[in-house]
């Protein structure tokens, strides 16, 4: 069974390890070694999560199952003071794919969403990501492009994605 327990700063170490064993599968291929590197240290260095869960930017959940932590994820309820959820981050590993992990924990994040009265989910997914298949099968629709400068001349080039509940 699948477990979507809410993180504390506690947790902050397996977040980071998480993130650092996800990011270069999902995106060695996609982006350089140096701008993976800049953004692990930008989004995961101990300030910036430490900020993140004291702030309440993002509520952040370990995904577990028997007792074994198999990813993460970073949302925000009311985003942009909207009826929406923003999925900022959500990470499973690698071993995990294709067991309907994911699929389960969008299901969690959509139940956490509904409770906070929200009418659609969305995130944003880099436009070379092997994830944007797994996200259409399960009803998320592409409704932008953006780019978005994060510094170092670096850019995240993503689609925005939405899925209504």
């Amino acid at each position: 069974m699948i477990l979507v327990t809410e993180a504390s700063f506690e947790d902050i170490n397996k977040i980071q390890k998480i993130a650092h064993i996800t990011w270069p599968i999902t995106y060695g291929q996609i982006l350089t070694k140096d701008q993976l590197d800049y953004m692990l240290n930008l989004i995961y260095s101990d300030e910036a999560l430490t900020n993140q869960i004291k702030n309440k930017e993002q509520l952040f959940y370990l995904i577990s199952e028997d007792g074994t932590t198999l990813g993460f994820i970073g949302i925000e309820h009311h985003y942009k003071n909207d009826a929406v959820t923003k999925i900022h981050k959500i990470y499973l590993l690698p071993e995990t794919q294709g067991k309907g992990i994911g699929k389960k924990t969008i299901e969690n994040i959509e139940k956490l969403a509904l409770e906070n009265h929200s009418i659609s989910l969305l995130l944003n997914v880099n436009r070379f990501n092997s994830a944007l298949s797994f996200y259409k099968k399960i009803g998320f629709e592409i409704i932008d492009e953006v780019n978005i400068d994060i510094g170092n001349g670096y850019l995240m080039e993503d689609y925005v994605m939405e899925k209504k509940l």
